[in-house]
C-alpha cells in the first residue's frame, strides 16, 4: 500500500480556550496529545507552546524543551517544532527554538500575510480569560510578517542546524518566494511544502485552488513533497483530496475543534484516526515515524538538541 504522512497539530496559535474544553494547553496536555496522535497513527507532531495557566501563545523555550523531552520519553514520532509562533512574536523570539532544540523539522512560513482572525468575535460573545478577545481583535490591523530578510535569516539558521524546513504556503505568491530561496541556494532539495488553506487573508480552501497550488508549485521547482492542511470544517475535505491527489495530510486542534459538524473533537487521536480510516478506504497506509523520516530525508533523533 501507498505510504503518506499523516501529521497533526496539536494546539497551535489561532483556538483560544473559550473555543473548546479540549484544547490543550499546558506541558503535559500537549505532550500527552502528541502521544495519542502517534497511537492514532500520525508520523509527525507539529508543535506550539501556551501560558500554562491563561493558554496564551508562548515562546517559553523552556516549555518547548519539557514537551519534546516528554514526547521522546514516550514515542518516535518526529516533532515539527514552530517557528511561526504566534501573530504577535519577535522574529528572534519565534526563531530561538532552531539552534536551541536542533529538531527534525520545523515550519517555515514562505511569506507576509493578512492572517486575520477577528471575524471569530461574531461567534464567541464571551471568553475566559481578558487576553482573548484583545488577541483575535487585533487581528484586523496585523500583518505576519516574513519578509526575504527573514526568510533568509531563517534558512541560514535552519541550514547551520541541519533542520529541514517545512515550507508552508498560504497563497500562491509565495511559491514564487520559494523559489527564489532555491534559486538563490538559501533552500535545497528535498523541497517540503505544506498548503495551508481557508486562513482570512490567503487562499480560500477549495479543490480547483489546490490543484492550481499543485500544479503551479511543479512548474515553479519541479519535483517536491507536500501535505495540506485547511482550517475549519474543509479540514477533512481538502485533506482527502491531497490524498488522493498524492499529496500528505495535516489535521488536529490547531486547524479546526470539530471532528465532524457540531461535535467538538476530544482529542488531536480523533481527528488523526478519522484521516487514518479515509486513507485506508482509499488503499493508502499511514507512514510509521521512521518510514517518515526516509520520505522527508530527515537527520533522525540521534541528531536533535532535546
Amino acid at each position: 500500500m501507498e505510504k503518506r504522512i499523516i501529521t497533526a497539530a496539536i494546539t497551535g496559535a489561532i483556538h483560544t480556550p473559550r473555543m473548546s474544553p479540549h484544547l490543550p494547553v499546558t506541558v503535559d496536555q500537549i505532550a500527552d496529545e502528541a502521544v495519542r496522535a502517534y497511537e492514532a497513527g500520525a508520523a509527525v507532531a507539529h508543535i506550539h507552546v501556551r501560558n500554562q495557566e491563561t493558554g496564551q501563545p508562548s515562546s517559553d523555550i523552556n516549555f518547548f524543551k519539557e514537551i519534546t523531552a516528554k514526547i521522546r520519553d514516550k514515542c518516535n514520532i518526529i516533532v515539527c517544532i514552530t517557528t511561526g509562533g504566534s501573530l504577535t512574536m519577535p522574529l528572534e523570539e519565534r526563531l530561538k527554538v532552531i539552534p536551541t532544540l536542533k529538531p527534525e523539522l520545523a515550519s517555515l512560513n514562505s511569506g507576509s500575510i493578512n492572517f486575520a482572525l477577528h471575524p471569530l468575535l461574531k461567534k464567541y460573545k464571551d471568553f475566559n480569560f481578558e487576553w482573548e478577545q484583545k488577541y483575535l481583535a487585533g487581528t484586523e490591523d496585523l500583518i505576519f510578517p516574513n519578509t526575504f530578510k527573514s526568510l533568509k535569516e531563517f534558512s541560514k539558521a535552519f541550514e547551520e542546524n541541519n533542520v529541514q524546513p517545512e515550507l508552508e504556503i498560504y497563497d500562491t505568491g509565495m511559491i514564487n518566494n520559494v523559489a527564489f530561496m532555491l534559486a538563490n541556494g538559501q533552500i535545497k532539495p528535498p523541497i517540503y511544502i505544506q498548503f495551508v488553506m481557508g486562513i482570512l487573508g490567503g487562499i480560500p480552501a477549495k479543490a480547483d485552488n489546490l490543484l492550481f497550488l499543485r500544479n503551479t508549485a511543479r512548474e515553479a521547482f519541479g519535483d517536491f513533497i507536500w501535505s495540506v492542511c485547511a482550517a475549519g470544517h474543509s479540514q477533512f475535505e481538502m485533506c482527502t483530496l491531497s490524498l488522493l491527489l498524492g499529496g500528505n495530510a495535516r489535521v488536529g486542534l490547531e486547524d479546526n475543534l470539530y471532528l465532524e459538524r457540531k461535535v467538538l473533537a476530544k482529542s488531536n487521536g480523533e481527528q488523526v484516526e478519522k484521516i487514518v480510516r479515509i486513507a485506508r478506504e482509499l488503499g493508502i497506509e499511514p507512514a510509521t515515524p521512521d518510514e517518515a523520516r526516509q520520505i522527508l530525508s530527515l537527520k533522525g533523533l540521534d541528531n536533535v538538541g532535546y
